[in-house]
C-alpha cells in the first residue's frame, strides 16, 4: 500500500471511530464518558436538555456524548445506545426512557457493568430499576391543569366534552402520570391511576395518541373531532401536540370554543399560552434535570459511590409550576411573565 492510500485509510478510520459514541462525543480523551439518552433529538424539552448536560459536563470536566430515538416510543434505539455505551467504558448515563419497561431489562445490563444509571424526566417500571430519577413530579403537572380546567369551566365543567391527546398506547409512566392526573383534579374518577382508558366517565369524548409531536396532535385532534363536534376541552400530553390540536381546531373554525391545557413551560408554549392558544401549561424544568444528572456521575466518577434518590424516595422533584394568565381561585399559578422568565426552548 502506498503512503497516500495509507494515509486516507489512517484518516477513514480516525473519523470512524470519532463517529462512535452518538452526536455530543466532544472528543474528551481520558475524560469519564457519561451518556444521555433521549426520545428524540427534535423536540425543544429535549434539545434544551441536551443544552444543559453539555453545560454541566463542561463545568464537572467529563465528556458528554448524545444519542436520541427516531420518534418518541423508538426503544430500539435506545438499547443499541447503551450498548455503544458500555462497549465505549463509560461510567454511567441518563435516559428519558421511550418505553419505561421494554428499556429495564438493557437498564439492569448497564448496571451490572459497573454504569451508573439516571433517569430523567420519565420514571422507569419499576422506578427503583435505575439509580435515581430527576423529574418533574408529572402527576402533580396533571393535576393543576386539571384542577385549572375545572374552575375555568365553571358550571359547564358538569357536562364538558373532554378530548385525551395522549403519547401513545404503551402506557408509558409519564403519559400515565399526566394523563391521570389531569382526570384526578379535573373530577373524574380514575378506577386505577396506573393505566389510562379504564375510566368510564361520559365526559370522556375519548383518547387518542400524539406521538407527542405536532402532526400527531393535529391528527389526533382531527379523529376525535369526527367522533364528536362538541369537544370543548382538550387535555395533551405536551405542547407541541397542543400546537397540533389548536392548529386542526382553528380549521374546523372551533378555536375559540375550546379549551387546551398542556405540559411542558417550553417558550414556544409560553407563548401559546399568552396568545390565547393554550389556557394554561404546567412548567417544567429540563436544564436543571439534566443539571442534577451529569453531576451526580461526575461525582461517582471521583468517588465510586453510585447516585442515590434522596430519603429511599423514588425520584427528585425538580418542580413544576403552572402557568396561565387566567388565575383561577384556589389554583396555584404564575402568569406568562414569570413562564417566559424561566421557559426554555
Amino acid at each position: 500500500m502506498n503512503r497516500s492510500i495509507a494515509a486516507a485509510c489512517l484518516a477513514a478510520a480516525l473519523a470512524l471511530a470519532g463517529c462512535g459514541g452518538g452526536s455530543g462525543d466532544s472528543g474528551g480523551g481520558d475524560k469519564p464518558i457519561v451518556g444521555l439518552i433521549t426520545k428524540t433529538d427534535t423536540n425543544p424539552f429535549f434539545v434544551k436538555m441536551k443544552e444543559g448536560a453539555q453545560k454541566a459536563a463542561d463545568a464537572q470536566g467529563v465528556e458528554l456524548r448524545t444519542f436520541a430515538g427516531k420518534k418518541d416510543g423508538d426503544n430500539e434505539s435506545q438499547v443499541q445506545a447503551i450498548e455503544n455505551l458500555i462497549a465505549d467504558g463509560a461510567k454511567g448515563f441518563l435516559i428519558t426512557p421511550a418505553d419505561s419497561k421494554a428499556i429495564v431489562p438493557s437498564i439492569d445490563k448497564a448496571k451490572q457493568a459497573g454504569l451508573a444509571v439516571i433517569a430523567l424526566d420519565t420514571q422507569l417500571d419499576p422506578p427503583d430499576a435505575a439509580d435515581a430519577t430527576y423529574a418533574t413530579d408529572n402527576f402533580e403537572a396533571g393535576t393543576l391543569i386539571g384542577q385549572w380546567a375545572k374552575a375555568a369551566l365553571g358550571d359547564q365543567a358538569a357536562s364538558a366534552k373532554i378530548a385525551f391527546l395522549d403519547l401513545n398506547a404503551d402506557q408509558v409512566s409519564v403519559d400515565v402520570q399526566r394523563d391521570q392526573g389531569f382526570m384526578t383534579g379535573f373530577g373524574i374518577d380514575v378506577k386505577d391511576k396506573t393505566r389510562i382508558g379504564d375510566e368510564n366517565d361520559p365526559r370522556i369524548v375519548g383518547h387518542d395518541v400524539t406521538d407527542g409531536a405536532e402532526d400527531g396532535g393535529r391528527t389526533a385532534m382531527e379523529n376525535l373531532l369526527q367522533k364528536d363536534s362538541g369537544i370543548n376541552l382538550v387535555y395533551t400530553i405536551n405542547e407541541p401536540a397542543a400546537s397540533g390540536a389548536y392548529q386542526a381546531l382553528k380549521a374546523a373554525g372551533k378555536d375559540k370554543d375550546v379549551t387546551i391545557v398542556s405540559v411542558d413551560g417550553g417558550c414556544p408554549g409560553v407563548q401559546a399560552v399568552k396568545d390565547g392558544q393554550i389556557g394554561a401549561t404546567s412548567q417544567q424544568y429540563p436544564l436543571l434535570m439534566a443539571q442534577k444528572g451529569v453531576e451526580a456521575i461526575a461525582a461517582f466518577a471521583k468517588s465510586d459511590t453510585k447516585p442515590a434518590n434522596p430519603s429511599g424516595s423514588d425520584f427528585t422533584n425538580t418542580g413544576v409550576n403552572l402557568i396561565t394568565d387566567q388565575a383561577q381561585d384556589g389554583v396555584p399559578s404564575k402568569d406568562t411573565a414569570f413562564g417566559a422568565d424561566n421557559c426554555w426552548g
